[in-house]
């Protein structure tokens, strides 16, 4: 498990890892126009849409060859650590917005801004895009795909209940979620990801209830009453209502859609990317569909994160823009998309017959308009994932009251500030 960030202890962290590696054998990198890939794709559906687009960049460029490597998500930040401290680095990389910070702390991606700059396809991307990967007027890499939040509904289970339609505000969402919920059948109304990974929803619920991390302006921290509300909301639809399965504190992404995919949910939150993993189990338009996430009794709350391909090194800088930048044009885009259900990061390829013929993609298109970027500074990785996540799963399985749980985000928020 990769330990809490903090921008006090980033650097110590380095140094220890430094000290570690000088034992470990140094990996090395083919130079020329042989370029490395590092990723952290887990699905079928992603190692599919990776294969795609590399296909499609060996008949583009065929002087160019990419090995990539598949990293696990968890150990992603420790081995980019390692590979930065030891000399040993890929030539490209995958980036989170939520990493960037900790990635700029220890030096271990390139400034692309002149090439960006330069290039034709900069113009298709708005400026939010590049929020992401872009610190003090310095742009570190290349938006290759978009997290477009939004849920999957069982429209079939909902013509047997004879619901009209995906709720839009929390409180239909609840009574939805009811009317689904037949524990003598195995139904449940909703799939909580209350394991890995659920440290999102947590954010997005806590802001949603006017709570957000990050104020309007910049200011980090928690308004106390109001995550509170919202963690006894959403811990409530496990402990109170019980309108999702029993095992919820343990649930991560592989298990929501495998209970989704199998008849055991009628609604899920996740994004765009498994759009295709469902298809293939589920037909689409159908058995489900697909809406935008609701509205909290604050805001609606629903993250556009952008997932970006950068550079970690100078030499064979040529070859390695050559691939970053090809995510971005409008047929690995597509390609990718058709793969996964990855939307694109440009404007311009959104707008694709491709796309706009295709009903099931409106609630994302809808999405665009008013999602927003996920809060980003030095230690949120760590934070949400070992303080908030493990605060919240104790609520679930009632080790902790909503009231404690906020304290001890409040608490750990503070340490990372």
């Amino acid at each position: 498990m990769v330990a809490n960030l903090t921008r006090r202890g980033l650097m110590a962290g380095s140094a220890a890892l430094a000290a570690a590696s000088a034992f470990a054998p140094m990996r090395a990198f083919a130079a020329g126009s042989n370029i490395n890939y590092w990723h952290h794709f887990t699905s079928q559906a992603e190692f599919a849409g990776l294969q795609a687009v590399m296909e499609a960049f060996a008949k583009a460029k065929p002087d160019i060859k990419v090995t990539q490597e598949n990293i696990p998500n968890p150990e992603f930040m420790a081995k980019f650590t390692a590979a930065v401290v030891s000399g040993s680095r890929p030539d490209t990389t995958m980036v989170t917005a939520e990493r960037l910070a900790d990635m700029l702390a220890m030096e271990g991606l390139v400034d692309v801004t002149a090439r960006v700059d330069a290039w034709p396809e900069k113009a298709n991307f708005p400026a939010d895009r590049w929020k992401g990967i872009s610190r003090d007027e310095k742009i570190y890499g290349v938006p290759a795909f978009a997290f477009v939040d939004w849920g999957y509904y069982r429209s079939d289970w909902f013509e047997e209940a004879g619901i009209a339609g995906p709720p839009t505000t929390y409180a239909e969402f609840v009574e939805i979620a009811k009317k689904l919920t037949d524990p003598a059948k195995g139904r449940y109304g909703f799939g909580m990801r209350g394991g890995a990974g659920g440290q999102k929803y947590v954010l997005d619920m806590m802001e949603s209830f006017g709570a957000p991390v990050v104020d309007a302006e910049g200011n980090i921290g928690l308004d106390r009453d109001k995550a509170i509300e919202a963690v006894k909301f959403y811990a409530g639809l496990f402990t109170t209502e019980k309108v999702v399965p029993p095992s919820a504190p343990g649930d991560g992404y592989r298990q929501i859609m495998e209970a989704f995919r199998t008849g055991q949910t009628g609604m899920i939150w996740h994004h765009t990317g498994s759009f295709q993993e469902i298809s293939a189990a589920l037909k689409p338009g159908v058995e489900f569909k697909t809406f935008a996430i609701p509205a909290g009794p604050v805001s609606r709350v629903a993250r556009l994160a952008y997932l970006y391909n950068a550079l970690m090194k100078e030499e064979n800088a040529e070859a390695a823009w050559d691939w970053i930048s090809y995510w971005g044009q409008a047929e690995p885009a597509i390609a990718f998309l058709e793969k996964t259900g990855y939307f694109p990061a440009s404007a311009a390829v959104v707008k694709d017959e491709r796309i706009t013929s295709n009903p099931l993609y409106a609630p994302a298109v809808e999405t665009l308009e008013f999602g927003i970027l996920p809060a980003n500074f030095v230690g949120i990785a760590g934070w949400s994932e070992h303080t908030v996540l493990a605060a919240f799963q104790k609520v679930l399985i009632g080790q902790m009251t909503a009231e404690d749980a906020v304290d001890e985000m409040i608490a750990g928020l503070e340490e990372v500030k």
